[in-house]
């Protein structure tokens, strides 16, 4: 018996809506988690920031018990590549610290990441931060311009490898994904070249597009919280990402309030508000 891929489900142009409410919301969100993460803070206090922003628009969050998840936020430092527990640890200057959060309203997911770097930057972390977040715009951009998902990770890929200098490794345990309805949908989104052009792009798919990059080695292991995701080398990670819709008329960013315009403006593309 043969087995098709999972079904992508593609929203309407009111869904879309409803995710963008969600979108911004989130962005609210971790703009208040992220101006908080100041030396001397415990990431249970960003997480409780976080928190109450959602609370405070009526929203939920999609991560709080996911699969036994204990928080609303993912924040991972340093050698943390994604999924790290909020708790006691307390920040400290120079750290790179990965948020990743995500919010509903009326039933319809958002899912977005953003680094920072408390107090004074080591110059190759906000080149890491830099390179990741510029490769998810070219990511972003690719789907704009592209016929199948494969072209974000190529996008992706491409831009990582044109880095004078680069030394840095995309991880390719962790991907992006679909998302809607539920947090995480088909389709699989590869943040590096692969030989699969991936399920075409039209109208209704919405993507959380998401490339996390390493100063070293791609490998990594998960601690014994089950949860945790860390370089086996010990090297610094980042992570960035957004929720993506493309919709009738064109894509639009729905965690970003621009829609995405400013980043998306060198590269070629002018996002299109949702009908």
């Amino acid at each position: 018996m043969a087995f098709g891929q999972p079904r992508i489900e593609y929203k309407t142009d009111a869904q879309i809506r409803i995710m963008h409410k969600a979108g911004l919301v989130l962005s609210r969100a971790l703009d208040a988690a992220a101006a908080a993460a100041t030396a001397g803070t415990t990431t249970k206090e960003l997480d409780e920031v976080f928190a109450a922003v959602l609370n405070d628009s009526g929203a939920k969050s999609n991560f709080l018990g996911y699969h036994g998840f204990p928080a609303t936020i993912c924040t991972s430092v340093n050698e943390e590549v994604v999924h790290g527990i909020p708790g006691s640890r307390v920040l400290q200057d120079g750290d790179i610290l990965s948020i990743d959060g995500g919010a509903i309203v009326d039933g319809w997911h958002s899912d977005s990441a953003r680094t920072v770097i408390v107090g004074t930057a080591d110059p190759a972390d906000q080149r890491l931060s830099d390179v990741t977040e510029t490769a998810m715009w070219h990511g972003i951009a690719a789907l704009a311009t592209g016929k199948y998902v494969g072209d974000i990770g190529s996008a992706v890929d491409d831009y990582v490898s044109s880095v004078p200098g680069n030394q840095l490794g995309i991880l390719e345990d962790y991907v992006g994904h679909g998302i809607g309805s539920e947090m995480h949908m088909a389709p699989d989104v590869p943040n590096y070249r692969t030989g699969h052009r991936g399920p075409k792009i039209r109208p209704g798919l919405c993507l959380a597009i998401e490339p996390m990059l390493v100063r070293g080695g791609i490998d990594t292991a998960v601690l014994d919280d089950d949860w945790t995701v860390v370089t086996t080398d010990g090297q610094r990670s980042c992570q960035w990402e957004h929720s993506v819709a493309v919709h009738s008329k064109g894509i639009w960013v729905l965690s970003a309030p621009d829609g995405g315009a400013e980043r998306l403006a060198p590269l070629g593309v002018v996002p299109t508000p949702i009908p």
